[in-house]
């Protein structure tokens, strides 16, 4: 369902993404984990057109996002860091412009819409304006927009910031239920619990390269023995690529 096929993103000298290989098949939930400054973000914007990559491809769904980019955006759902909302709509209002952006029928548009408002607790807020929401609120609705289409692809860039315990929970089981469905969840997180309790498996990148990908157990057996959990794991794995960047 995602293909990313040597992908390198430059910034002058600096590689913030190195030749990068990923694939993530149907009803995956794919965790991508990194330190801040590894390449996470840049993939994630690369993937969705927002950056034009140096080198390489990246297909969704078969759909080239540089020479089929609206194809390949249409089966795609987009969870950023930072929610962008115009905020003197209504929460309702926004859903119903970013549905119609999507050319969802009308009819299927307001199921949608309540369907959706309802499952993320925002239906007694659906008439305010959206400047009064909480950050946690803007997130929820931010997800409710990336799902209005039904997407089968879902790709989300760090979607737990400013939620409380009940609505990272109804956030986690909305990606199990969306995968168990078919729909391949691509997951940028800081959050070493929250990939190590949803996701299928895990990539690790550090300075743009990816230095460990595969199921728990796989990644395990990459490390000293020892370890016992993902985020013993991720340090290790981390640390020895800092140390060849310095010996290299």
């Amino acid at each position: 369902m995602i293909q990313i096929s040597n992908l390198s993103k430059h910034y002058g000298t600096l590689a913030a993404v190195d030749n990068l290989n990923l694939q993530v098949p149907e009803g995956e939930i794919f965790g991508f984990l990194g330190p801040n400054g590894a390449g996470k973000t840049t993939t994630i914007r690369t993937m969705m057109g927002i950056l034009k990559p140096t080198s390489g491809r990246i297909l969704l769904g078969q759909h080239d996002v540089i020479n089929e980019a609206e194809k390949a955006k249409a089966i795609c759902g987009f969870i950023p860091d930072r929610p962008f909302i115009y905020e003197k709509l209504s929460g309702k209002e926004f859903l119903e412009f970013v549905g119609r952006m999507h050319r969802v029928e009308t009819a299927r548009l307001e199921r949608r819409i309540t369907d959706l408002l309802e499952h993320l607790a925002l239906t007694p807020w659906q008439d305010e304006l959206v400047e009064s929401y909480s950050h946690g609120m803007k997130q929820r609705l931010v997800v409710c927009a990336a799902l209005i289409h039904e997407p089968r692809i879902l790709i989300v860039d760090e979607p737990m910031v400013g939620l409380d315990p009940k609505g990272a929970r109804t956030l986690k089981d909305l990606f199990r239920s969306l995968a168990a469905n078919g729909t391949t969840v691509f997951l940028s997180t800081h959050s070493i619990s929250v990939a190590e309790e949803i996701c299928h498996r895990i990539g690790i990148i550090q300075k743009g390269r990816l230095i460990a990908c595969g199921a728990m157990a796989e990644i395990y057996r990459e490390t000293s023995a020892s370890n016992s959990n993902l985020e013993s794991v991720f340090l290790e794995l981390t640390c020895e690529a800092e140390g060849e960047g310095r010996s290299s």
